[in-house]
């Protein structure tokens, strides 16, 4: 049951972060100048939901580690559970963390001007951190600090392309508005245009992670390596829709009416085929690869 609750709350965190940072990209680099505060608007309510939940969940994962450290859910709010937690590789990561989470809270209460820069920054150093712990932070040495660097890619990327999605629903609703339709449309030009960087980086990353967690060798009686196949699968069926979108639906926008809504019920999918993908992460996370 506490495995049950630390996992679903990976899930939420890693969602939460790529939620925030790929709308947050969305908005800052990716709208045009006129038309972000009119997606920042449409978008605020995104923001609130990520930020809260990257804080709770944060905070609640520290619990759930010393739980699972300890003797189960009474020693998740042992204070020397968590003070042996905090001295491990995990903990010490944990505690910035929670730290940057508390942080963006702050700055999301606060409403600076540049808000919306400051999320993008606050959520990308907080992605950047996830590739300290877990099987990313398995090697020391220079070779263990390359590999964290490409599983810093690997989630920077994964969280532009996954967290874009939601941003470019909205835009495609109001590309239906006169008013905003030649603006959202080049929000989603510039998505599709450098979101096959992000899609390029995320498998190139991932595979060079998988190479240095398993070898060349893949045990097929693993959990890990399984469960590993079927996060491919799915990686796979969403490239092959962004792809399909990209490059036959799109060009068809003016000539099919039905396109427009074969291309929203397939991002629709692609949203839900990433989910998929993040909760397969966040169980084969917790296990051993081999």
């Amino acid at each position: 049951m506490l495995s049950g609750f630390y996992i679903a709350l990976r899930f939420i965190h890693f969602t939460a972060l790529m939620v925030l940072l790929g709308s947050t990209i969305a908005c800052s680099l990716l709208a045009p100048q006129a038309f972000k505060p009119v997606l920042i608007r449409r978008l605020k309510w995104l923001w609130h939901s990520a930020v809260w939940m990257t804080m709770l969940s944060a905070t609640l994962l520290l619990c759930a580690q010393a739980g699972i450290m300890g003797s189960g859910w009474h020693d998740a709010i042992n204070p020397q559970i968590w003070q042996a937690v905090l001295g491990t590789r995990f903990g010490s990561v944990w505690l910035w963390q929670i730290l940057l989470g508390v942080v963006t809270v702050v700055v999301l209460l606060l409403k600076p001007r540049t808000l919306q820069a400051m999320l993008l920054i606050l959520a990308a150093a907080q992605l950047i951190l996830l590739a300290g712990v877990g099987h990313a932070a398995m090697r020391e040495g220079t070779v263990g600090g390359l590999q964290r660097m490409n599983h810093a890619v690997h989630l920077l990327s994964a969280g532009w392309w996954v967290g874009g999605l939601l941003p470019l629903l909205m835009c495609m609703r109001m590309a239906r508005k006169p008013r905003w339709q030649r603006a959202a449309i080049t929000a989603m030009m510039r998505f599709s245009r450098y979101g096959h960087i992000a899609v390029a980086a995320v498998l190139l990353s991932g595979l060079i992670n998988s190479l240095m967690i398993l070898g060349w060798s893949l045990p097929m009686e693993s959990n890990y390596v399984r469960l590993l196949g079927v996060k491919v699968v799915f990686v796979a069926m969403m490239v092959i829709i962004a792809l399909y979108n990209r490059y036959f639906l799109v060009p068809r926008f003016n000539r099919a009416p039905t396109a427009t809504k074969q291309f929203i019920q397939l991002t629709w999918l692609e949203v839900i085929l990433s989910a998929l993908v993040l909760m397969a992460v966040s169980v084969f996370a917790t296990w051993e690869p081999y």
